[in-house]
């Protein structure tokens, strides 16, 4: 019995669909059949954006994976977390079950720049990302967020022991 993944992330555009792979991928390489990942983009029945599903079609077989899905992770890089990706997030935590979200952006920190702290004085000056704190705080409570796919891939290993 394998360990099942959702992974939940936007996929609207060339960037998006292989950077999904790319992660994905990596994921599979490193645990092979330990892990079923569901990526929505594989299902072209109701993700190949050029056809057409309904949001009745979307909307439950989505929520088929995810109900039976051990973990969610979820891409939260982008101006905004993708509101699918954070409707599914909700459905998820209501499960009781781990999440584990990803947000890379390099524009996390200070990196110890004295300049962007007092830049935030300055009106439109933020050096800072900003993601929704509510998003951040129900993946908190049900696991952690990571900064990199390298330590993504790693921390999947702790659930597989």
């Amino acid at each position: 019995m394998s360990f099942k993944i959702y992974f939940g992330a936007p996929l609207f555009n060339e960037m998006e669909l292989m950077y999904n792979e790319y992660v994905v991928g990596k994921i599979r390489e490193k645990y092979g059949d330990k892990v079923e990942i569901y990526l929505p983009q594989e299902n072209a029945a109701i993700n190949d954006k050029s056809g057409f599903a309904d949001s009745i079609a979307i909307a439950q077989g989505d929520n088929a994976y995810l109900e039976e899905a051990d973990m969610l992770i979820a891409v939260l890089d982008g101006v905004t977390p993708d509101s699918g990706l954070s409707a599914e997030l909700g459905y998820f935590y209501a499960l009781d079950r781990p999440i584990l979200g990803l947000y890379t952006d390099t524009r996390q920190g200070t990196h110890g720049n004295q300049q962007k702290i007092e830049a935030l004085d300055e009106i439109a000056e933020s050096q800072f990302s900003y993601i929704n704190l509510y998003t951040v705080g129900l993946v908190k409570l049900k696991g952690e967020i990571i900064n990199s796919s390298e330590k993504l891939v790693a921390k999947i290993g702790e659930f597989l022991d």
